[in-house]
């Protein structure tokens, strides 16, 4: 049985995420607004990024963590979240998989990354530069 928004209901089984509703929650928290980061669509609040889809080719959404954070999500759902490759994973950022994703998964992930960027920017009293408009 599906619901109004056309997602199945009652089924226990959830749709797959896609990169339009990953856009569709990251635009959605308070200040958050879409710009681009060397050919790359990113989520910024206060001009800096909280979350990409650079690697939306692999199935992924990308997301700016802690590294304390990024090993609880990933020691709570191993087949969700992985490292991003590289030195920007040892530093926080995180894929999550789309495709195993759900809304509330996706929704609860973008929030994480979007109230670390807004304390980290109220810790900061340096000003950044707006969103490149796409």
């Amino acid at each position: 049985m599906k619901n109004l928004k056309g997602r199945d209901q009652g089924s226990g089984i959830s749709e797959q995420m896609t990169a339009r509703d990953f856009r569709r929650i990251a635009l959605s928290l308070e200040g958050a607004e879409e710009g681009s980061h060397m050919n790359a669509v990113d989520f910024r609040v206060g001009g800096r990024i909280f979350a990409t889809l650079a690697s939306v080719k692999e199935g992924y959404g990308n997301l700016m963590l802690t590294p304390e954070i990024q090993a609880a999500y990933i020691a709570e759902r191993p087949d969700l979240f992985l490292p991003v490759h590289g030195g920007w994973g040892r530093g926080g950022a995180t894929h999550i998989h789309l495709a195993e994703s759900d809304e509330d998964s996706l929704r609860g992930a973008l929030h994480s990354a979007w109230k670390l960027r807004v304390e980290k920017n109220r810790k900061s009293a340096k000003p950044r530069r707006p969103a490149a408009k796409r």
